[in-house]
């Protein structure tokens, strides 16, 4: 990093530290309104139970909707914290100091938001199911079927998210204790027993650093699976044309990369507005992520285009009914123009500029783009193949969103912010053993007549 800037341990803990000890002055404004506005997502919900499945828009034969879309949306969004804090400590690029612990919060959230927009409101009776995962009678030998994926669904999920959480928890021990020593009372008591008695010895921080490790190894496995699994809800479905595509699971897997480096990048700049975190999250950092962000959208796109080139190959008149569906017809041609313009088509071109990668405000909003186009991509991947489910033209039906699930996906994206703040007030957004680290292992070294920043390891 080129702009490397020099600061004491002091510095650190009272920048990192401000929005712990201190009330920011929008901090509770927003709050309040998030959590309105989940509350309405939260009651909107309960609504439903009540009254059933009937108040929102799903029908024969669309029967996922918004609910199904929402899902592989924050699913592939709990991918950010994989693939910027494992895959790049594992690879020890710098860059990522700053923004490791943000990218493993917004995973935790956004499994969490899964799991609320999960496939468990379409039983109409979530409580019943606990029946895809366990038997429903032992004695009569009644069991789900385990070569169902939305059986594997619950393990994935639950694994990523056990996993995710270990590795925040495991990266705060550290300023958890740094926050004890400065806190006094019951604060000083709570952070004393979150941090399990960390004193910072060369043992504690061996193990420390070990389990970070081992931990971005560990469940690396586990970020492939959980949307390969996400890919076979679709995949293994029956009399679906378009989900059949053999290469749906890495498809959604670069999908769910490309989405969530994008949140990522779209929470720095928001730790760069709102928490004043500029001398820590500099220019550089959003040139990194950027040059990051056109690879992976660029794979991306590449897979997009295998999946076209596989439909259209076969000349399959149902699969060519289905794409002309998707492109030619009302609502969806709009649809789908703004979901390519917005995943791919304006933001990458943009990013090949280094001028535009170091700039905050068009590295936010370009970000925001994205996930507005990948959000309409899992829109597009789920209606239209289910409106033409059947052979029966009189079956053909189609879609519109109800009022009900308009505000249970509003009550999602609440939530995910929501969880931010409240960990924002309570924990550092950003890890200060991180960035002390950084600290020390940085150093100038002179290559000829040039001086130049280095990175000493042992």
């Amino acid at each position: 990093m080129q702009e490397h800037v020099q600061f004491t341990q002091k510095e650190v803990n009272r920048d990192l530290l401000y929005g712990v000890t201190n009330t920011i002055r929008w901090w509770p404004g927003l709050t309040i309104f998030l959590l309105v506005v989940f509350l309405a997502g939260a009651g909107a919900f309960g609504y439903m139970l009540n009254k059933g499945v009937g108040v929102t828009g799903l029908n024969r034969p669309v029967m996922w909707g918004f609910f199904m879309t929402n899902f592989v949306f924050w699913i592939g969004i709990s991918h950010a914290g994989i693939m910027i804090s494992a895959i790049l400590r594992l690879t020890q690029a710098e860059w990522r100091r700053p923004i490791t612990r943000a990218a493993e919060v917004l995973t935790v959230f956004s499994l969490t938001a899964a799991l609320m927009a999960a496939p468990l409101v379409h039983v109409g009776r979530p409580w019943r199911a606990a029946l895809w995962v366990f038997p429903y009678d032992f004695a009569r030998g009644v069991w789900p079927n385990i070569r169902s994926p939305f059986i594997w669904d619950p393990s994935a999920v639950m694994t990523y998210l056990t996993a995710s959480s270990l590795f925040v928890f495991v990266a705060l021990l550290p300023d958890l204790a740094v926050i004890r020593d400065r806190s006094t009372g019951i604060a000083q008591k709570v952070y004393g027993l979150l941090c399990l008695g960390w004193r910072g010895t060369p043992r504690q921080w061996k193990l420390q650093a070990i389990a970070g490790i081992l931990l971005s190894a560990l469940v690396l496995p586990v970020f492939v699976s959980v949307h390969s699994i996400v890919s076979w809800d679709f995949a293994v479905n029956i009399g679906v044309e378009g989900w059949h595509s053999t290469i749906f699971a890495p498809y959604f897997i670069i999908g769910a990369i490309h989405s969530g480096v994008s949140a990522v990048a779209m929470i720095m700049a928001l730790m760069v507005w709102l928490w004043k975190l500029d001398k820590y999250i500099r220019p550089d950092h959003f040139d990194a992520i950027g040059r990051l962000l056109i690879i992976v959208a660029t794979t991306w796109f590449f897979f997009f285009f295998l999946e076209w080139v596989f439909a259209l190959y076969t000349l399959e008149a149902p699969e060519i009914a289905l794409r002309e569906l998707q492109v030619f017809q009302h609502p969806y041609v709009w649809l789908f123009l703004i979901f390519l313009l917005t995943a791919y088509f304006i933001p990458v071109p943009v990013w090949l500029f280094k001028n535009a990668r170091r700039k905050v405000w068009v590295m936010f909003w370009t970000t925001v783009l994205v996930n507005v186009g990948m959000w309409l991509e899992r829109f597009l991947i789920i209606i239209p193949g289910l409106a033409r489910k059947t052979p029966f033209t009189f079956d053909w039906g189609t879609y519109h969103p109800s009022l009900i699930e308009i505000l249970m996906v509003a009550g999602t994206f609440a939530w995910v912010a929501l969880g931010m703040l409240l960990f924002s007030r309570v924990f550092p957004l950003v890890p200060l053993f991180d960035i002390k680290e950084g600290m020390v292992v940085r150093d100038e070294v002179k290559i000829g007549r040039a001086t130049v920043p280095a990175t000493v390891r042992e």
